[in-house]
Parts: C-alpha cells; sequence; structure tokens
C-alpha cells in the first residue's frame, strides 16, 4: 500500500487527470440514467400510475390510449368474459390549458384523463400517487401531475380550457402521473366529457377510449387479460405495467439509451486498463530492479491493483457529487431524480471492469524476470 500511494504522490497530475477523466464519465452515465427515466416517466407515468390493474385497448389503437375507442359491443364482451370484477370507462384527450398559477399567462397543451369517480374520488383509472391535496370528488376537479406544479398547475389554481373557457380546478397533486411528456390532469369522467363539447360542441359523445378492469377473486390480473383476449380478436387487454411498456416509443428510447450506456461502459474499463498499462511500460526498469532485489510479484501487483481501486473509487465519487445536485432539477417538463439503484450498480459495474482490465498491467508484472535487472533489457524488450 505504502508503494501504490508514494507513487501516486510522485505523479499527482497524471493521475488527477485519470480521476478526473472517470468522474466525468460517471456524471454522465447517471445523467442519462436520470433523463432516460424521467423521459419515459413522463410519457407513460400516468399509465403505470393508475388504479386499474387491467386495461382493455382496442386492437385499432395499437396500445395508444388516444387511438383507441371501446364500442358498446366490446364493453359489453369486457364486462361478460370470466374473470372480470369491475369495469370502467377511462377517456383521454389533449386540449389547450391556461393555468391561473402561470404569472406569464402561458398555455400549454394539457392531456385530460376521465374516469368513472367512487367514493372519495376512488375509481377505475384513478391516480394511485397522491402526495398533496386529495383526488377530485366533483365534477369540475382535477389531480395533476407532480412535474406541472412549476408550470402553475398547482393545487386552488384553476385551468382554462381554450377554446371555450371550461374552467377546472386543482385539487391534489400525484407523482410521477404524466401522459405523453405534458401537463396531466384526472378528472371525471364526466369533466372530460364536457371538455370535449367545451371544446368542439359538434362532436357528440365520444366513444371510451380504454376500459379499466378489476379481475374477480382468484384471479391474476394476467389471467383476466387471456380471458379478455379470448372474447374477440378486436380486444387488445393488457396489464397495466406491459400496456405503459408496450406504448409505442418506450422501447425504442430504452435501446437508444442502452447503447448510449454500453459505450460508456466500455470507455472506462478501456481508459483505466490502457492508462496502466502505459505506465508499467514506462516504469519497466524500476519494476524489474525490485523484483531483482527481491519484491515479490504479489506486492507489486497488489500495489498495481490499490492503485486502481482508489483512482476509479475517487472517479465514483467526485462524479457521483456532481451528479447530485443536477439531479434535484427539471429539464423542459422533464423531472430528473436521484437514482440510487443506478448509482450502486454503474459504481459496482465500473470498478469491476476497471480491476478486470487492469489485469493485463498485471500479467506483465507477474511476468518480469529478476535476472533481467543484470542485463537491463526491463520488461519492455
Amino acid at each position: 500500500m505504502f508503494l501504490a500511494f508514494k507513487e501516486m504522490a510522485r505523479a499527482k497530475v497524471r493521475f488527477a487527470l485519470l480521476i478526473a477523466a472517470i468522474a466525468l464519465l460517471v456524471f454522465l452515465i447517471l445523467f442519462q440514467q436520470s433523463l432516460q427515466n424521467g423521459l419515459i416517466t413522463g410519457f407513460i407515468g400516468a399509465i403505470r400510475e393508475q388504479s386499474a390493474p387491467v386495461l382493455v385497448y382496442s386492437v385499432d389503437g395499437q396500445r395508444v390510449v388516444q387511438g383507441s375507442a371501446i364500442t358498446p359491443e366490446m364493453e359489453a364482451q369486457v364486462r361478460t368474459a370470466p374473470g372480470v370484477r369491475e369495469v370502467g370507462p377511462i377517456g383521454q384527450g389533449t386540449f389547450t390549458g391556461k393555468p391561473s398559477g402561470n404569472a406569464d399567462g402561458e398555455t400549454f397543451d394539457t392531456t385530460i384523463i376521465g374516469y368513472e369517480l367512487g367514493p372519495d374520488g376512488n375509481g377505475i383509472g384513478a391516480p394511485t400517487t397522491v402526495v398533496e391535496g386529495r383526488l377530485p370528488n366533483a365534477d369540475n376537479e382535477a389531480v395533476v401531475s407532480d412535474a406541472d406544479v412549476q408550470l402553475g398547475y398547482g393545487i386552488g389554481d384553476s385551468v382554462t380550457l381554450l377554446p371555450g373557457a371550461k374552467s377546472i380546478t386543482i385539487v391534489g397533486v400525484a407523482q410521477d402521473a404524466q401522459l405523453n411528456v405534458s401537463p396531466t390532469l384526472f378528472v371525471s369522467y364526466e369533466t372530460y366529457l364536457d371538455a370535449i363539447k367545451s371544446v368542439n360542441p359538434d362532436a357528440g359523445t365520444p366513444l371510451p377510449n380504454v376500459l379499466g378492469v378489476v379481475p374477480a377473486d382468484g384471479y391474476t390480473a394476467e389471467q383476466t387479460v387471456t380471458s379478455i383476449n379470448d372474447q374477440s380478436l378486436d380486444l387488445d387487454a393488457l396489464t397495466k405495467d406491459d400496456a405503459a411498456a408496450q406504448t409505442p416509443g418506450v422501447s425504442q428510447v430504452q435501446q437508444s439509451f442502452n447503447i448510449i450506456f454500453l459505450l460508456y461502459g466500455l470507455v472506462v474499463p478501456c481508459v483505466t486498463g490502457l492508462f496502466f498499462l502505459i505506465v508499467t511500460f514506462q516504469k519497466a526498469n524500476s519494476l524489474t530492479l525490485l523484483r531483482a532485489i527481491g519484491a515479490p510479484a504479489g506486492r507489486l501487483v497488489s500495489s498495481l491493483l490499490i492503485q486502481v481501486i482508489v483512482i476509479v473509487g475517487a472517479g465514483l465519487l467526485i462524479g457521483t457529487l456532481l451528479y447530485y445536485p443536477v439531479s434535484q432539477q427539471s429539464l423542459g417538463g422533464i423531472t430528473l431524480r436521484f437514482e440510487t439503484s443506478a448509482v450502486v450498480f454503474w459504481s459496482v459495474l465500473l470498478l469491476s471492469l476497471g480491476v478486470l482490465s487492469s489485469l493485463v498491467a498485471a500479467r506483465r508484472v507477474l511476468s518480469i524476470d529478476p535476472i533481467e535487472a543484470t542485463t537491463g533489457q526491463g520488461v519492455g524488450s
């Protein structure tokens, strides 16, 4: 250990630059991880955080809520399917909303999700992550996603839908409940229908976009999904987790970020391994001399591994410290969060890869022949 730190003290700039490079890579990896999770949550969070265990789309809707339409015949098939206990219509539309809490008077594309209210605002399709305020228990009341509060959608504020000037009052805030990365309001189904009529009086009464289903006692969500899909080829039932994951665009976003993470994961061990391999060649003569005077190969290798652990560990620590304040911000309507599991995963992975990649340099140390000290050949011959 003395040998490892002594060498690092003699080459402070060289080792400091390597730590800085690893810290920057760690910061970028963790930031991208938060960005991916925030983007996906903003895109389909409302689907994951609503109360219906099963969602039923029309096949033509291609698993897009607003693109789906459930006819009365299809609804009757769902209600009579084995394993179905309760069914509730869910509607979704996009409107131009002007929140009263926005000091600049800005308008935003606002997603409205309507569901049938039950006792205390609960119902099939209600948000399950209310962290402030309450659920709506009457028409013209709404729960908003926490990511939208900063835009002026706070509790007590009202949202005016344009055109038509219909007003909805916000009474609660739900965590991670956005849809389509836009301000999202959960309202009663009647409020949703009134919003459509307000904006377009000639639209008529729209069909429900999807149906929320509660499985009967003794049935799992997966069994209920199978039972509903067996009723008709026009029905596309999914568990809510599958509905969120299989929303068009989600898998493409994940694949794109996974490629970026793979590249990052390869860079750190390559940089670390190459650095120590170069260092080993540069100090070939001193290593040979140490072996000639009796220094065990294991001690030299352990010194090398200690340097790897210290350098990668310092890079991980500094990178995480840089990441923390950034993870508390919002970026273009996307809420970033400190991802503890990602920090642990990448720390273990990068440290392991760094140690493994340095074994190439360790091999050079082990291959040193003490007799070479008398010939001056060193390890670089």
